[in-house]
């Protein structure tokens, strides 16, 4: 019998990304190519990378993608995207058109969540919660390495959510969420993001530093970054409070840029409990397995 190899495909707001897999997951190939933000040139750089996928495999291959939007059930039509020429378009429609096969589409945060559920940092539990922390912040839910959508397939997405428990300093911030979908104040995608996170440090101390100089800065004992960073972390062991007393997952993996802050992993799992009913928590939090591979992986996985 021969193999079966599947594509998965990560469609970024500069550059979309595909791999090959066979059927036990090892990556065959992997390519990415920049293409003019518009949805004619998103389409063609998908059909192009499928077709190189399927002559390398000699086979038509599965194809599943990772967007950062979601499709509605109701409608076929992308929804809170932000590569906003997707909005209001048919894509998974189009796609099929141009592909000349079925494809499956799923939000790239739930994509990172199924591939690190399946065989990366989650695969050894029942119960698996995906985050992205990088330009953006979201996150998805896995039960027994199948995603978890809900009834408005935003199971997981707490990018939006205000942040809990807000401190006197952080209302005095008056952060407000630029996104026509949310516009809230206190969005904690406004505080735990990459961007967020490097926005507030720069407007606290008048500074101009990318978000790698700040990690650098906490790396060297800089006493602003170590402050800054000590305060990212206890917004975000209060968010994650939320999600354990509604979820109660056996693991969180962490994705996207801001995964890679060790200091992470040391002091988030002792403050969670600071925030939850329960003084005594197992959840683990565990950096992903891998890396940028992880969302196209789980775009992949989209077909078992």
């Amino acid at each position: 019998m021969s193999k079966k190899f599947k594509i998965g495909i990560d469609y970024g707001g500069t550059k979309i990304e595909g791999i090959l897999l066979d059927q036990d997951g090892k990556q065959i190939e992997r390519k990415r190519y920049l293409y003019d933000k518009n949805y004619i040139s998103g389409i063609e750089t998908v059909k192009k990378l499928v077709s190189e996928f399927d002559a390398i495999s000699e086979q038509t291959c599965s194809v599943g993608l990772g967007i950062p939007g979601f499709s509605s059930k109701e409608t076929g039509l992308i929804t809170n995207a932000n590569s906003l020429w997707l909005n209001d378009k048919p894509f998974e429609k189009d796609l099929e058109i141009a592909l000349q096969r079925k494809v499956k589409l799923m939000n790239d945060a739930n994509c990172l969540t199924l591939s690190e559920a399946i065989d990366g940092a989650g695969k050894d539990y029942q119960s698996v919660f995906g985050i992205i922390i990088g330009t953006g912040f979201g996150g998805g839910l896995s039960y027994k390495k199948e995603i978890i959508e809900g009834s408005n397939q935003i199971a997981g997405d707490w990018g939006h959510q205000p942040l809990p428990y807000p401190t006197e300093e952080e209302n005095k911030l008056n952060v407000k969420c630029p996104s026509g979908n949310c516009g809230r104040p206190l969005c904690a995608e406004q505080f735990i993001s990459g961007t967020g996170f490097t926005d507030i440090f720069n407007k606290k101390y008048n500074t101009n530093f990318t978000t790698t100089e700040i990690v650098e800065l906490d790396k060297n004992n800089d006493d602003r970054a170590n402050l800054e960073f000590s305060l990212y972390e206890d917004r975000m062991a209060r968010l994650m409070a939320v999600m354990v007393g509604i979820f109660d997952p056996d693991v969180i993996v962490l994705g996207g840029g801001m995964s890679n802050v060790e200091r992470l992993y040391i002091n988030i799992p002792s403050l969670i409990p600071k925030y939850t009913f329960a003084k005594k928590i197992e959840t683990k939090v565990l950096k992903n397995l891998h890396g940028d591979s992880s969302g196209v992986r789980g775009a992949a996985w989209l077909w078992k």
